[in-house]
């Protein structure tokens, strides 16, 4: 997503929400309208609850070409014509702020909706461009993803199927969308923790398995005790991603070791303890390897 060019006016005018519009869609971001309260404009009678089928880049293809504003994030566009048509004219007169479908602009953002929020992920995620909010900030990644609202408190996830409200290029390098964020979106379905455990449990992590690990047993476990504490903290939703992180956590610790450091071992308890508190094993496995494969850390 390129920093649209600003379309110059006279000193002391006020640029309208259209010329915000046109300028990202000559960057390639296809804007939209929002109407008071930040919402898209609602449908036309004839595209009353998809009626006409949808449009053709959602979900559930379907025929609509309708000039109007309908089927909100799907009518994003680039198209200047589209944008300066009577029918967007009228929504442009009674906008109250400029959207853009992110999933079309090649990106993905995270919307952090409180001070909270902002420090997980100052914390948690790699540092790319932001953007000031109202009450927190939008972190913009290049890349797509599935949306997902409240994937954590206060954290929701922009970019296929969705629309962010435009509120300036931001500041910072733009990064790749990292795996930690789209283990944000996968759905954990955490249940009540119950008594099963992982289909296979090998023996414990100890220096007859890691015998070119550079540490002591101590200190290896000490990191993955506190790490497994995080897990298990998660019963009601993010032990997932929690299991990511932790697994991440090890790798780093062992990139320094010549190996072999039997990391795979460590990650089995990693994913017992999330399956301890509901996580779907194939789920849990998958996070965990992710986390184990970063480029700052690697299997061993």
């Amino acid at each position: 997503m390129t920093q649209p060019t600003p379309i110059r006016r006279a000193p002391g005018h006020k640029p309208r929400l259209l010329d915000t519009a046109l300028s990202l869609a000559a960057n390639g971001i296809p804007p939209l309208p929002l109407r008071a309260g930040k919402v898209p404009f609602g449908n036309c009678p004839d595209c009353t609850n998809n009626a006409c089928g949808g449009r053709p880049n959602m979900k559930n293809p379907g025929p609509c070409h309708c000039p109007d504003i309908c089927h909100a994030w799907a009518a994003a566009t680039t198209d200047p014509h589209t944008l300066t048509s009577p029918p967007w004219a009228s929504a442009w007169r009674r906008a109250a702020a400029v959207a853009y479908h992110p999933g079309g602009a090649g990106v993905t953002v995270v919307d952090l909706d409180n001070a909270a929020a902002v420090a997980w992920a100052r914390e948690t995620l790699p540092a790319t461009r932001t953007v000031p909010t109202t009450r927190g900030e939008h972190w913009v990644y290049q890349g797509v993803m599935r949306s997902a609202n409240h994937v954590r408190p206060g954290v929701d996830v922009k970019s296929h199927m969705s629309y962010a409200r435009w509120l300036g290029p931001g500041t910072g390098r733009m990064t790749a969308l990292p795996d930690a964020v789209r283990a944000l979106a996968v759905r954990e379905d955490t249940t009540p923790a119950r008594a099963g455990v992982v289909s296979s449990l090998p023996a414990p992590w100890d220096r007859s398995i890691a015998t070119g690990c550079r540490h002591t047993e101590q200190f290896v476990r000490t990191g993955l005790e506190r790490g497994l504490s995080l897990v298990r903290a998660r019963t009601e939703s993010g032990a997932g991603s929690q299991a990511f992180g932790t697994a991440r956590f090890v790798a780093v610790q062992h990139t320094a070791c010549p190996g072999p450091c039997a990391l795979e071992a460590l990650g089995e308890e990693i994913v017992a303890a999330a399956v301890s508190v509901g996580v779907p094993e194939p789920y849990a496995r998958r996070a965990v390897t992710n986390g184990l494969q970063t480029p700052s850390g690697r299997a061993a």
